[in-house]
């Protein structure tokens, strides 16, 4: 059965199978000349002319309008979603291959579907931390959502750049991106739900510029406050099995069940997500808003930190992410002059990573040194040691923004007990994170689609 192209292409090629005329397909009911309007692309059937249309050219109203069978339509989805479940809680190497299958398998004739698809694997190349391949998939989307925004929506697909360019070490487009999406989220006054959330986590990688001035840091505050963190619950076992029962339901042909069930996995799984996300964006907007960006809120900055710690430590698989939440914290007792406080969540943080080769741990350290500077008790040179051994001790081709972060707090640190060789020794080390390496080399991007 012909499938290829528009709804226009299937009925022209239905109707030429079939030895058809366009008048005999008209009928009494239409004119040949609407029908010959629809087979040009210059008309869209309506749902009653379609199921018309279908009736009398021996094929489905679904396959006429999508050019894909029902029962083709629902393997479809639910390949999504299992896809989806695997890029969520299973290999990103994986998700990428099976959205790769589904992009192949819905082809043009379901555009749509397609082109979620191709959304998918975007987001699982960078889940892998295939940087420049993810770039360049959410930049073709974002031409194909520019030319056809039926399909998909510009703004998700700006946030994730923004994302992407900020992990492979391009802050300056990162928040011209961010920038862009936050004037779309602001004229639609969008602060709830995943977008929003999203945005945020951007927003907050991307980092403060003058603080509140350019509504950054606002921005993120009214998401936190318009969202309420869900209880943190970790229900990975339930998810899996609802997963596996999906995969079950469609081994034995009972595709609808198949898809209900990997829909309620899905939705299993949100709170979680929803969560953890948010209290990484609590985290670092609690870091950036005491932070010389930003405008000073301890009181409030301390309750997202300790909300941010509660959430990390409901899942065993965030440790680095509690951890730092804890030096987050002592951050802010620092910088509140609660010294003893800070002191203990440092050390707390340090037992906590036992000894591992983390910026964290670098910055614990660091905390640790400013906590002896102020009160004259204690030797800052051994923590400031302590911190240099733990950033030495990361491949240079593991370091990130963090690390880079963490060296030029060493290096002020450097400088104010006057160590200056050491102080131009962190400095440029810092500057090696941040700049030397990139994931983007090569790249060629579309400059327009990216102000």
């Amino acid at each position: 059965m012909p499938s290829q192209g528009t709804i226009g292409d299937r009925v022209r090629g239905l109707r030429l199978s079939r030895r058809m005329s366009q008048a005999q397909l008209a009928g009494p009911d239409l004119s040949d000349s609407y029908v010959s309007l629809i087979e040009s692309g210059k008309r869209t059937p309506t749902p009653v002319v379609a199921r018309l249309l279908a009736e009398r050219l021996g094929c489905t109203t679904e396959f006429l309008l999508h050019g894909i069978e029902p029962r083709q339509r629902i393997d479809t989805e639910l390949g999504l979603r299992h896809a989806e479940l695997e890029l969520q809680h299973g290999d990103p190497a994986v998700a990428a291959d099976r959205f790769g299958e589904i992009i192949k398998a819905a082809g043009e004739e379901n555009a749509m579907l397609a082109a979620h698809a191709r959304f998918g694997r975007a987001r699982a190349l960078k889940a892998q931390g295939k940087l420049g391949p993810a770039v360049e998939a959410f930049e073709r989307l974002r031409r194909e959502a520019a030319a056809h925004p039926e399909r998909l929506a510009d703004l998700p697909l700006t946030i994730a750049l923004s994302r992407c360019y900020q992990r492979a070490g391009d802050t300056l487009r990162a928040r011209d991106l961010a920038g862009h999406a936050l004037r779309q989220v602001s004229r639609l006054g969008v602060t709830h739900g995943e977008i929003a959330v999203d945005l945020a986590s951007a927003l907050v990688e991307a980092g403060a510029v003058q603080g509140q001035q350019n509504g950054t840091l606002a921005y993120v505050r009214q998401v936190l406050a318009d969202n309420d963190i869900p209880r943190a619950i970790d229900r990975e076992q339930e998810i899996r099995a609802l997963w596996r029962a999906s995969v079950t339901a469609a081994q034995g042909d009972d595709s609808a069940l198949a898809v209900r069930l990997a829909d309620d996995a899905i939705a299993t799984g949100r709170p979680a997500r929803m969560a953890l996300r948010l209290a990484k964006i609590a985290m670092e907007w609690s870091r950036l808003t005491v932070g010389p960006v930003g405008e000073s809120r301890p009181g409030e900055a301390r309750e997202h930190a300790t909300t941010a710690m509660r959430i990390f430590s409901a899942f065993p698989g965030h440790l680095e992410d509690r951890a730092t939440s804890i030096v987050v914290l002592a951050h802010i007792h620092l910088k509140s002059d609660d010294l003893d406080e800070a002191a203990r969540l440092a050390g707390s943080a340090l037992e906590l990573l036992a000894g591992s080769f983390t910026a964290t741990g670098a910055t614990a350290h660091l905390v640790l040194a400013e906590v002896a500077m102020a009160s004259a008790q204690g030797d800052p040179a051994t923590s400031l040691a302590s911190a240099r051994k733990l950033l030495e001790g990361v491949p240079e081709a593991e370091t990130d923004r963090q690390h880079a972060r963490a060296w030029r707090e060493l290096g002020d640190l450097y400088g104010k007990v006057g160590a200056h060789e050491n102080q131009a020794g962190a400095y440029h080390r810092a500057l090696q994170a941040v700049g030397v390496r990139s994931a983007l080399t090569g790249l060629t991007v579309d400059s327009v689609l990216t102000v």
